[in-house]
């Protein structure tokens, strides 16, 4: 794997950590004398499937850029019963009566949940406490009380249901959001308990799921980060940026993906382009733009 950002799918099972694992021992396998710098950019849930975004090289970089992007997901909603790690691999804390759900009151429930909100993540979270992940002490058997989160849904449907039994979702989300703590706290406002079956992550802001049946592809560059601005670099304009001098903002080429319709915005950099290749993210400041990151030899 060349530096760049891949999508692979991720199967049901295997942890997201682990996939970049293989991918790190296949890398040191073909060149033994260099230590490989691979990361993925955002989990999946064992039990989830779907995109999973690998970065390698100097595109380890871009992993903060990655977070408040869309990310769509469909997930099957079970009623009745809510578990302790909010999916079908946790134990049963709660179980109630779905027989008089009807899709009308779900649509009304839904509708309470889009925009901004706090959210308390599940114990069995990815989010650290004293250094430690918090799954990681709930596996131990400790007690583990979370701070909400703010979080964002930008869109949500129902696909279908089942009722009583269960219902498929679909939403749209920035980044931070917990789809375990929704069905979670969808269930406590009917009165019933709900907890995910499955879940399956569609796209991350403009990359879609490769499918189970095809190999990992490599991002061409200039769809990488497509939802922000792009500046052609002159070689003179490289050459400032690498002295750490800053360069006249210019006209700037709008996304080539743009954000959907009232999604925020969160100060996205801006794409510095040179010979077809991204070797820069920069920063505007008035009239000029300074060096955020950089990429040697380019993605």
């Amino acid at each position: 794997m060349t530096p760049g950002l891949y999508l692979f799918h991720k199967p049901v099972g295997p942890t997201s950590f682990s996939i970049v694992q293989t991918c790190i021992n296949d890398a040191k396998r073909r060149q033994p004398q260099k230590r490989p710098r691979i990361c993925h950019g955002g989990t999946l849930d064992p039990f989830a499937h779907g995109l999973l975004l690998i970065l390698t090289g100097p595109a380890t970089r871009l992993f903060d850029h990655l977070h408040a992007i869309p990310k769509i997901y469909e997930t099957t909603i079970r009623w009745g019963i809510e578990t302790d790690n909010g999916d079908l691999l946790g134990q049963s804390s709660f179980t109630g009566d779905p027989s008089a759900l009807s899709p009308a009151q779900l649509d009304s429930v839904l509708a309470t949940f889009i925009g901004w909100h706090d959210q308390i993540p599940p114990a069995t979270s990815n989010k650290r406490i004293d250094g430690e992940r918090a799954y990681v002490k709930a596996h131990r058997g400790e007690s583990v009380v979370l701070p909400p989160s703010r979080v964002y849904l930008h869109e949500a449907r129902w696909i279908s249901h089942n009722l009583p039994h269960e219902s498929v979702l679909r939403i749209t989300v920035a980044g931070g959001y917990y789809v375990r703590a929704l069905a979670r706290d969808l269930g406590r406002s009917v009165d019933c308990g709900a907890h995910l079956t499955a879940l399956h992550r569609l796209a991350i802001g403009s990359y879609a799921d490769p499918g189970s049946s095809g190999s990992p592809i490599q991002v061409p560059s200039s769809e990488i980060l497509s939802w922000t601005p792009a500046r052609q670099l002159s070689d003179q304009e490289v050459g400032d940026l690498r002295q750490e001098r800053s360069i006249v903002r210019g006209a700037l080429l709008p996304p080539a993906w743009p954000l959907p319709p009232g999604f925020p915005e969160s100060n996205p950099p801006v794409r510095g382009v040179h010979r077809g290749r991204l070797v820069y993210l920069l920063r505007e400041n008035q009239r000029y733009l300074e060096a955020l990151r950089e990429f040697p030899g380019g993605l």
